[in-house]
């Protein structure tokens, strides 16, 4: 009996979780692509890509894992953007794993490809190190190096414990900051310091928004301008039809005099 994608992916949650301490890859070559590639926190789509890839590699054996691209055209190609957004999207959001929030398959380096993606590729993305091991990946389990099951279930046991690494670093941060009365004091170099390491953490784009408008806020009544209600942010403005992720405004007027992107 065939699993499903679901199935898949949560008999893989299910192996990993048991398996935080424990690498399930023996090939050490393949092991350090795998544990580069969860852990780099400035890049996120190859750890998304991975498991996209690797879940259709499992669910549809007799495909090309290195072919994620219909345009191919040859009868063992697929849409890893497809997979990706129908199955990857609700696992990344149900276990908080430190992926890209929406698929792999649009950034640069993956999206509007119609080749097979080897090793040898120059891909547009940084760093270069990162995609050369993703890219080795895929050959090393389409020539049966290792399976997809494996690559699949370290993917997830990894990124798990790096979720709870992340986890433990805030809640160790928060804990620091706690004072023993209702006042809080902190040094200027304390905050700088505070915010910096919020900024480095992953899926932080938001960050930057939130510290310019709230120095905005703080500064409102000496600037004669407010700053109007932050927006979602899962778009592109075009599509939502603002002008920007700020708005401000003078404070006694609605139209918008300054917007940041």
């Amino acid at each position: 009996m065939v699993q499903s994608p679901i199935d898949i992916l949560r008999l893989a949650y299910e192996r990993a979780s048991a398996h935080l301490d424990e690498p399930l890859v023996h090939d050490a070559d393949i092991q350090s692509r795998i544990e580069a590639i969860c852990r780099n926190l400035r890049n996120r789509a190859c750890a998304r890509f991975l498991l996209a890839t690797t879940l259709m590699k499992i669910y549809k054996p007799a495909i090309d894992i290195r072919k994620p691209y219909t345009e191919i055209g040859d009868v063992d190609a697929y849409s890893g953007r497809t997979f990706d957004e129908a199955y990857v999207t609700a696992f990344v959001v149900q276990h908080s794993l430190p992926c890209n929030s929406t698929t792999a398959f649009l950034t640069p380096a993956f999206r509007n490809r119609n080749v097979t993606l080897t090793p040898d590729m120059v891909m547009m993305g940084r760093p270069e190190a990162l995609y050369r091991a993703t890219l080795q990946l895929l050959t090393d389990i389409q020539s049966g190096f290792v399976t997809a099951e494996t690559v699949l279930f370290e993917t997830v046991r990894l990124l798990l414990v790096v979720r709870n690494e992340q986890k433990s670093q805030v809640e160790s941060l928060l804990a620091g900051l706690r004072h023993s009365g209702d006042i809080m004091a902190l040094s200027s170099e304390a905050i700088v310091n505070v915010i910096q390491q919020h900024l480095e953490v992953a899926h932080s784009s938001r960050l930057p928004v939130l510290v310019v408008a709230a120095v905005y806020q703080a500064a409102e009544k000496h600037l004669g301008e407010r700053l109007l209600p932050l927006m979602g942010h899962n778009a592109a403005d075009e599509q939502t039809g603002s002008l920007g992720d700020l708005e401000i405004t003078l404070v006694d007027d609605d139209r918008v005099v300054t917007f940041m992107r």
